[in-house]
């Protein structure tokens, strides 16, 4: 089997298909992976067949094009189009040469989707957040004023389709690129009691549970508790983080930090805080009893995976989605601010109520009930006679 797999360039799409991939390519298909190169040695290394995607004006791997996508449709919906038609003529030409039996594409990565649309290629969707339908899209925060200014926005939006129609991409809507539905085949790395409203998505969409990396380099347990924080590779909040090292100092636990891209720096640390620009999350969620995050959905799983109860930050629509299904399950709680007060009462919370490991302890033993890669695989392989 030639699969041709499509994704964003974003660390927190990619990573969770790598051990599919290996799967893959270990049972002898080829996987044809379209990419960036800074993402070229790791799928390389999972046995894929790299299909660079740089230098094509590709419009989506700007970041301030990328963080206004989720705020502006119209805008979104000419990112999508541009891009997509920027890879057109590359596209093409390696989908004749590797005619694949079917497109395997990141759910927000459209141009895998109206690539299969264009060809007539089986289509599967690999969904690394939650999957949204209108039931579980409710726990997404739009607003009046949001729909408003999508109506608003409609010509706009019609325009950039018919760009699509001229190339050949049979749509009818802007919704046929961004909305999958029950008749689409779905691998949702995540478990069904996560996923909110499960029971909403068809037999078409397999929860197959979040990836989780192997531990590489170990973390050391020196202490009864052990908080982490991270708040993900990019945030740039240095109030926020000061308030945390205020209220962990006075705290008798080991802490472990993970700074990412955040210059923020700290003098006359006690030795039981130890700051890092990035670590071994598995590592040190393997021995953490509470865990900061920006809920993220593959940081929450993977210390969810750990039976870790979570304090909630979360800093976009997506991550609040999580934030909410989490602490809905009990298994976290959410800041009701960044100040001082509010973050020692969450952190005293999730420590020591032992309510909070209890009901990560559930989502845990979901993920880890999930039939992984081995059902992925084999869905995969039920496609193509």
């Amino acid at each position: 089997m030639r699969i041709a797999w499509f994704c964003i360039p974003a660390h927190g799409h990619t990573n969770p298909t790598l051990a599919l991939v290996r799967a893959l390519t270990d049972a002898g298909h080829e996987v044809y992976y379209f990419s960036f190169e800074m993402f070229r040695q790791k799928l390389e290394a999972a046995g894929a067949r790299f299909v660079s995607c740089d230098g094509y004006d590709f419009e989506m791997e700007d970041k301030e094009n990328a963080d206004r996508v989720g705020k502006d449709k119209a805008f979104a919906s000419e990112l999508l189009v541009s891009s997509t038609l920027a890879l057109d003529d590359m596209v093409a030409e390696r989908i004749r040469e590797i005619r694949p039996d079917l497109i395997v594409s990141d759910s927000v990565a459209f141009w895998g989707k109206l690539t299969a649309m264009k060809y007539g290629i089986p289509y599967v969707s690999s969904t690394t957040t939650f999957a949204f339908n209108r039931y579980s899209a409710a726990y997404m925060r739009h607003g009046v004023g949001e729909t408003l200014k999508m109506i608003a926005t409609m010509p706009k939006i019609n325009r950039q389709i018919q760009r699509l129609r001229d190339k050949g991409y049979p749509v009818k809507g802007f919704l046929d690129i961004v909305q999958n539905d029950n008749e689409t085949n779905t691998i949702v790395y995540t478990s069904k009691y996560f996923q909110p409203r499960s029971e909403t998505f068809s037999e078409r969409y397999h929860f197959i549970g979040p990836s989780i990396r192997p531990i590489e380099h170990p973390f050391q347990k020196t202490a009864e508790k052990t908080v982490y924080l991270s708040m993900g590779t990019v945030n740039q909040n240095p109030a926020f983080y000061r308030n945390c090292i205020d209220v962990l100092r006075e705290m008798d636990c080991q802490v472990i930090v993970s700074m990412g891209t955040n210059p923020e720096r700290f003098d006359d640390l006690p030795e039981r805080i130890e700051v890092y620009e990035s670590v071994d999350q598995m590592a040190v969620l393997s021995i953490a009893d509470a865990f900061l995050t920006h809920c993220g959905m593959n940081s929450t799983s993977e210390g969810l995976y750990f039976r870790v109860p979570l304090v909630l930050f979360p800093q976009t629509p997506e991550q609040d989605a999580v934030a909410k299904r989490t602490e809905e399950l009990g298994a976290g709680v959410r800041l009701r601010s960044t100040s001082k007060s509010d973050i020692a009462a969450a952190l005293h919370a999730v420590l020591n109520e032992p309510k909070y490991r209890e009901n990560a302890s559930k989502v845990s033993d979901s993920f880890r009930a999930c039939g992984g890669t081995a059902e992925a695989l084999a869905f995969l392989e039920s496609l193509v006679p």
